[in-house]
This record gives C-alpha cells, sequence and structure tokens, in this order.
C-alpha cells in the first residue's frame, strides 16, 4: 500500500534542513520550513537562500511560489516532523542537544494519532529515546513507542535518519544515498522508510534507532581517522625531510593501500565534531578516535608554526592567506581549520594578513578586528609576497607557476607541487 504524506514540518533551515525541505516540497507535499532565525524565516519565505548550495536557489525559489513550501518561526500541525536543527559542541568537547530538545518540545501540541517524528541531527547514541520521553511527559493522552514491547501499537511513531551528504551535491545525494532508518520499534522504523522512499532513490535500510545514531557517528569517526594518518605522517615526513605527496602517491600503487592527503586539519560540522559523540560516550574505550580528533586539532597549530615561521624569515613581505572555508567550493566556514589558522596568524601579524576566498563576501569579524583586508587572487599574486594556500578552491588550482611571480609559497593542499 502506497504511503500518504500530504504535510512535513521541517525544523531547522540550515544546510540540511533547508534542502531536505525543498526537496520533499519538489514531490507535491506541503512543506512548513521553521526556524528561530527572523532572517532566515523572511529570506527563505521569499523564495531566496541564505546558504550556498547548487541548483539550491532555482529549487527553493519554484517550491516557495508554487505555495508548496512556507515558512515559519513556529511550528505547525503536519503528517511529518523532521528535525534538524544544530548540535555542537560545548567549550570541553561535551555535545549539546538542547537545541533537540527545545525543537521537540515545540512540536508536543501539534501531534495527532499517526504522527510520525524523524531526528535527522547529528545526536549521542540513546537521543532518540530521550526525545521520545521528552514527548510522553508533555502528551499523556498518546502514546508512544516502547524498544521494551515492540510489537505494541502506538499513536506517534519516532525514528532517526542520519543525513550523509556532502556539501556542493547536497540535492543530488539527498535523492541518491542510501539512508540508514533507524526506528524505536520495527513499526517505526517501516514508516520512516516509506516517507523516506518517497523521495529517495537509495536503498532505505531499516535498524534500530540506537544502532542508525552510532552509524552515523562511525562514518565520520571512520573519516576522521583516516585523514588523521595522513595528517600525522605528513608531519613525521617533514621531521624526516621527505615529501609526503611522493610518499602517498606512490604508497597507493600498492593494491591495498589508498592513503588520503593531508591538508591544515578537519573541518565541517561532521567530521571535526561527530568523533567527540564517541569520546564522550565511552572516554576510555574511544583512544584511536580520540587520537585522530587530537592529531587533526593540531595540525592547524602545526600549520600556523610553520608559517609564522616563513613570515619572521620574509619580513618585508606581505602574507595572502588562499581560503577560509573548511572545504574547496563552498561557503561554509564551520569549524575551519583555514579560518583558525588565519585567526592565529592576525593576532600577532595583523594587517600583514590579507585573504583571499572567492566563496566567502565579508570575513569573519575575529578577523576584521586585527586588520586583516580581504583581496583578490590577481592581487595577490601580483604582491611576490608569501602565499598560503589552505583551501584547494579551483580557481586556486588553476594558478600556473609562472603567474606566482617568485612569491614564496606554503602548500597545505599539495596543488601546487609540481
Amino acid at each position: 500500500m502506497r504511503y500518504e504524506v500530504s504535510s512535513v514540518c521541517v525544523l531547522g533551515l540550515g544546510y540540511i534542513g533547508l534542502p531536505t525541505a525543498a526537496l520533499i516540497a519538489s514531490r507535491g507535499i506541503n512543506v512548513v520550513g521553521v526556524d528561530i532565525n527572523p532572517t532566515v524565516v523572511a529570506t527563505v519565505g521569499a523564495g531566496n537562500i541564505h546558504i550556498a548550495e547548487a541548483d539550491l536557489d532555482g529549487l527553493v525559489q519554484k517550491c516557495v511560489m508554487s505555495g508548496r513550501l512556507r515558512t515559519r518561526s513556529v511550528p505547525e500541525r503536519a503528517d511529518v516532523f523532521l528535525i534538524a536543527v544544530p548540535t555542537p559542541l560545548s567549550g570541553n568537547k561535551k555535545p549539546v542537544v538542547e537545541y533537540v530538545h527545545q525543537a521537540v518540545r515545540s512540536i508536543a501540541d501539534h501531534l495527532t494519532p499517526g504522527s510520525l517524528v524523524i531526528l535527522e541531527s547529528t545526536c549521542p547514541v540513546g537521543t532518540t529515546e530521550q526525545i521520545c520521553a521528552i514527548l510522553a511527559s508533555l502528551r499523556p493522552d498518546l502514546t508512544f513507542p516502547d524498544p521494551d514491547q515492540p510489537d505494541a501499537e502506538a499513536d506517534v511513531c519516532i525514528a532517526y535518519c542520519p543525513e550523509r551528504v556532502l556539501p556542493g551535491r547536497i540535492l543530488i545525494e539527498l535523492v541518491q544515498n542510501d539512508r540508514c532508518v533507524g526506528g524505536l520499534t520495527p513499526r517505526c522504523a517501516s514508516r520512516a522508510r516509506q516517507f523516506y522512499e518517497l523521495f529517495v532513490r537509495g536503498t532505505c535500510v531499516e535498524t534500530q534507532a540506537r544502532t542508525a545514531e552510532m552509524v552515523k557517528l562511525t562514518e565520520n569517526a571512520y573519516r576522521d581517522t583516516n585523514i588523521a594518518f595522513a595528517n600525522e605522517l605528513s608531519l613525521i615526513c617533514d621531521r624526516v625531510d621527505v615529501d609526503v605527496w611522493d610518499v602517498i602517491e606512490i604508497a597507493n600503487r600498492h593494491p591495498r593501500v589508498k592513503i588520503l592527503n593531508p591538508g591544515p586539519g578537519v573541518g565541517g560540522h561532521c567530521i571535526a565534531v561527530d568523533p567527540w559523540f564517541i569520546v564522550d560516550a565511552a572516554p576510555h574505550e574511544a583512544r584511536l578516535i580520540r587520537t585522530s580528533r587530537e592529531v587533526n586539532d593540531g595540525k592547524a597549530h602545526y600549520v600556523t608554526q610553520q608559517v609564522a615561521q616563513i613570515i619572521e624569515d620574509y619580513p618585508d613581505r606581505e602574507v595572502s592567506c588562499l581560503g577560509l572555508t573548511f572545504k574547496a567550493n563552498v561557503d561554509d566556514l564551520r569549524e575551519s581549520p583555514a579560518l583558525e589558522i588565519v585567526e592565529s596568524l592576525a593576532q600577532t601579524y595583523g594587517d600583514k594578513i590579507s585573504v583571499v576566498d572567492p566563496f566567502v563576501e565579508t570575513l569573519p569579524k575575529t578577523l576584521q578586528q586585527h586588520g586583516v583586508r580581504q583581496i583578490d587572487l590577481d592581487d595577490a599574486l601580483s604582491k611576490a609576497g608569501i602565499l598560503i594556500v589552505l583551501v584547494d578552491h579551483e580557481a586556486f588550482r588553476r594558478v600556473a607557476s609562472d603567474q606566482r611571480n617568485g612569491a614564496v609559497v606554503y602548500d597545505t593542499r599539495g596543488i601546487w607541487r609540481r
């Protein structure tokens, strides 16, 4: 039997919530997008977007004009409630799930028998059970799923289904990628799977909520660990005076070796954050995962020290840092090691530092207050100064050696090594 959904309420219109809301609306389903930021509500409500993502602007405009996508500052009654709010880390690397709890409380009054609640935010294991307990306490007139009674019927179904998309390809990967759908009961998982199959072509794998929560954390901890190996290898190669890029290129010719490329650290809201959720849950057992995080965090400090030494060695040369975002060809600054490095340099060298990034319209205030200037790539190349490659934007990759005008180069991405 075809699963019918006429309305969806998406809480959180960020990098995941907004593309997901627009995609669902494009399938003919009425969607209300909710955000606590009035600017976001107004921007999206007018058919515009506040983030840079391929093809998202046209899709949002189309869905808003058709009336299928509306925005509000508070939730409305719907068949499905999808929660995609931030789950940041505290200063001592503890997961902050209060935004999830606030979102859950805000939908409690709008639940009816047959409602489906799906959590997409990255969360510690056990969070889906927590939101079920919160809703049950707020709505004693409804019944909720009980993992200890998996066959019992409940008025409301609750599931966890994490995203696994790449910025710059979000709309494509929301459709094509497989999904891990974890329900508090088998019925919850089945209901959630049927919902995602309305717009997902990839396979939707049913499992338990706790398993799905751990799957999300595991995926990014795995990637973080692999990057940490490459970053640690780069430190070792620096110490023994060997070109790490040559080492990796030749080592990868082994049929069972695939080493990633090193960089200035690891950024983004997933890989740089999610492993700490595992460390917090099992601090004594997660030794390798913790060390990987420390290696990747430490790489930014190492790069800062190396660049500072270059600046001291060439005191008369201006410094141009190429890239601020956490990865190539996106505008996302979240947990960006490039930004961290430039901020550290700015504290010491101030207006001696310039930044080039075609995806950043305005420099963060943390840089402006130290006199850091934003310039274009041609200006940076004309100065014959010091060029620090922090992000491998395509525009930077295209720069030929003769365009660098005799500059001193420190390339953390290996894009100019030949």
